[in-house]
């Protein structure tokens, strides 16, 4: 009799556990193990989200730079068409400092101004993306308008994520191996992870000062914001539930902003999901498009005629 209480208290606590995944709220979870014994971060994750970037200003804070409205080549609309998962909105992505705004230098909000204001003048002011080279990082893990998708594979000594956009894998080594030499600077930065109990945890630092720390259009103001060589980036990734990952970025930049800021976003696990080749290359029709078009406004300003 004792051992039948005790076994459907079992089933009940089992049944309990599994509702609570199931409805995303289970405070103690703790994800399987890949076979080489790492919390199981693998599939298919998504980042669709309708979050603002940054929280509204406030009144009375300080005017920021104008942001020019820089031409480009853009997608057709039905490519944001989606029927992946969404979590609800929330008041912004960026959670500390506590007023949900980035602490930037009015210095690099002002190169941003002039950067976009000047993309048809120079490849040099169209952001990475742009060019195909890179989102950046931690910039590639902020929602665009669609190809919000990740693949987490895990094998011994490693985590690589896969971006679908710009097709990026990012191997990142969580063995101990001692960082690179530090006159070796990466757009992408260079990352060194670890687990801390089933957190991801991943430092990232030896970054050039070529990127952006935003290049989705949908980051706003922050979107063009440049980095610096001092660029040091924490980023947490925390399985909650069943379904979600906590993705939880520390970006500190002396450079570039007065105080150390955090952006948190969740990924929602979409086994549906077909990841495809995102074709784009360095030297991608819209660049030399954008730039002939500066060409020809300047021979019209002119009074010259274009071909």
């Amino acid at each position: 009799m004792r051992r039948a209480v005790l076994l459907m208290m079992v089933l009940a606590a089992l049944a309990l556990s599994a509702a609570l995944v199931a409805a995303g709220q289970s405070k103690g979870f703790v994800p399987g193990r890949t076979p080489d014994g790492q919390p199981d971060l693998r599939g298919t994750w998504v980042n669709f989200d309708s979050t603002p970037f940054e929280a509204p200003a406030t009144s009375g804070a300080p005017a920021a730079a104008p942001i020019p409205a820089a031409p480009g080549v853009n997608p057709p609309s039905h490519w944001a068409d989606h029927d992946s998962p969404m979590k609800a909105a929330r008041r912004s992505m960026v959670v500390d400092p506590p007023d949900g705004r980035v602490p930037v230098m009015k210095w690099a909000e002002d190169k941003r101004a002039y950067d976009l204001d000047h993309v048809q003048d120079s490849e040099v002011h169209q952001t990475s993306w742009e060019r195909c080279i890179t989102r950046g990082m931690p910039a590639g893990m902020f929602p665009a308008g669609y190809n919000n998708a990740y693949e987490f594979i895990q094998i011994p000594g490693y985590v690589v994520i896969r971006y679908e956009m710009i097709h990026n894998a990012r191997i990142i080594p969580i063995d101990g191996r001692p960082r690179l030499n530090g006159k070796i600077r990466q757009w992408d930065g260079e990352p060194r992870g670890h687990w801390d109990g089933t957190t991801l945890v991943v430092e990232s630092s030896n970054y050039n000062d070529k990127g952006m720390i935003a290049t989705s259009a949908a980051t706003a103001r922050i979107r063009g914001i440049p980095q610096s060589e001092a660029l040091h980036v924490v980023e947490r990734f925390t399985p909650v539930d069943a379904n979600t990952i906590m993705y939880r970025a520390t970006i500190e930049d002396k450079n570039v902003y007065t105080a150390p800021w955090t952006v948190e976003i969740p990924l929602t696990r979409d086994s549906k999901y077909q990841m495809f080749e995102y074709s784009c290359a360095e030297g991608n029709y819209a660049t030399p498009n954008i730039l002939a078009g500066g060409r020809a406004a300047e021979r019209e300003a002119a009074g010259g005629t274009n071909p």
